[in-house]
């Protein structure tokens, strides 16, 4: 479970920026509140802005961190450069550190995992987590200075300092090493996260989600959930036939893992790839909707996966992951969920995670929107509205919560957010037709 994921220095960010899952005192939707303990958390979070304002900053800053964490010990070459992207518009951020720090709740234990890094190295780096709610230090890093408390693990941690080069994570390097506090720490990112886009290299998500026994299951429901007629989904991969309703089998063949990864990645590529992508596949793939005959009778008619909407297989290409983690718990990270689809079917996928009936797990979801309707509060709650905004002197990004603004319970969020009053909407004139 997120707590709350700080960052600084990226891209449109100047400035630190948070974004908070804490829960407020706010009396609305309680029911939908996690509990850890005594505190409570929120199972969602929208954010709002203008295009071109940074907001989907916000979820790359949380995915490139993700991805590093996950993966600096196989990418950090001795000569790779940290793939850092600092504040341009100012002749000093360049040269000062991103930092990026993620708080979260996996097996009843507090973490509090951070770094930060130029292009060229590691500056800083910290763990610590609070096993009975008392803070305990796993290692602390200032350049390639290290650390530790005096423990039985000490001798460990400082061999495996002397194997981390300025700009790896020792982080990752000791998961590889088999560090076990530093493993327990990690299985939060690499098995509780799920992102909706692929910024530049998620085959590793993607595969896992392609693994999913009930993968296919998943596309059809939410396929149908969709409204758009469709009945059922057919699959195949070279002769073997998959049902969509049925799990997928233990054990299957790599090419058709593989074949499975591939579809997955056709399903969120726009209409102009989607074709070609669906061939690479190797996967079959059409929708049965239903129809009525020359004799006026209804019948089921085949259609080819990539006759239907973007937005229809945006749905789709999301379905697994939103079901993997409703069903196990993490978090789901979206930019532009509304991408495509009918406010309605954003409407319900964010029920799936604001209500407890479906929402067992203490699942989390996290996501740019330009969807008015959500600001209405009978789904959301005030503390769970964020909105980015840029300044226009410095063009740096801004993030922050509804809860800064004085609002009553009879306020009209929608209506005082399109007038502008509080921010993050384009600042244009609209010509009056007479």
């Amino acid at each position: 479970m997120l707590i709350n994921f700080r960052f600084s220095n990226y891209r449109s960010f100047r400035d630190p920026a948070e974004l908070s899952m804490e829960a407020l005192g706010v009396a609305d939707h309680q029911p939908s509140l996690l509990y850890h303990g005594t505190h409570k958390y929120l199972p969602g979070a929208a954010i709002y802005g203008k295009n071109g304002g940074g907001k989907s900053n916000v979820i790359r800053a949380f995915w490139l961190g993700v991805q590093f964490i996950r993966n600096a010990q196989r990418t950090q070459h001795e000569s790779a450069s940290v793939p850092v992207r600092p504040f341009a518009l100012n002749d000093y951020s360049e040269s000062q550190p991103t930092s990026f720090e993620y708080q979260y709740i996996l097996d009843d234990i507090r973490y509090t995992y951070g770094f930060s890094a130029t292009r060229e190295k590691i500056l800083s780096e910290y763990l610590s987590y609070a096993p009975r709610g008392r803070k305990t230090v796993v290692f602390e890093r200032k350049g390639q200075q290290f650390t530790f408390p005096k423990n039985q693990d000490k001798k460990l941690k400082e061999l495996i300092s002397r194997t981390v080069a300025e700009n790896q994570l020792f982080f990752s390097i000791a998961c590889t090493m088999n560090y076990k506090p530093c493993i327990c720490a990690m299985k939060w990112f690499r098995d509780y996260i799920y992102f909706s886009r692929n910024y530049t290299d998620i085959q590793e998500q993607i595969a896992k989600n392609a693994e999913e026994p009930d993968m296919l299951k998943a596309i059809v429901s939410y396929a149908k959930r969709a409204d758009v007629g469709i009945e059922n989904m057919k699959f195949e991969v070279g002769n073997v036939d998959f049902d969509g309703n049925k799990m997928l089998p233990a054990n299957m063949p790599e090419n058709v893992k593989e074949a499975f990864a591939n579809f997955m990645h056709a399903l969120a590529a726009p209409s102009s790839d989607a074709e070609a992508k669906l061939k690479i596949s190797e996967v079959k793939a059409s929708s049965l909707h239903k129809g009525v005959n020359r004799n006026g009778k209804s019948q089921s008619y085949q259609l080819g996966l990539f006759d239907e909407s973007d937005g229809t297989r945006s749905l789709m290409a999301i379905a697994p992951a939103i079901e993997r983690v409703l069903n196990c718990g993490g978090l789901f990270m979206a930019d532009e969920l509304d991408k495509g689809m009918h406010p309605t079917l954003v409407k319900q996928i964010v029920a799936l995670f604001q209500s407890p009936k479906t929402n067992r797990s203490g699942a989390q979801i996290v996501f740019t929107t330009h969807d008015t309707e959500l600001l209405n509060l009978e789904l959301l709650r005030k503390d769970q509205l964020y909105f980015v905004d840029k300044n226009r002197d410095s063009g740096a990004s801004e993030l922050y919560g509804l809860d800064e603004y004085a609002t009553h319970t009879r306020d009209n969020i929608q209506k005082g957010y399109m007038a502008g009053k509080y921010g993050a909407v384009p600042d244009i004139e609209i010509e009056e037709i007479e």
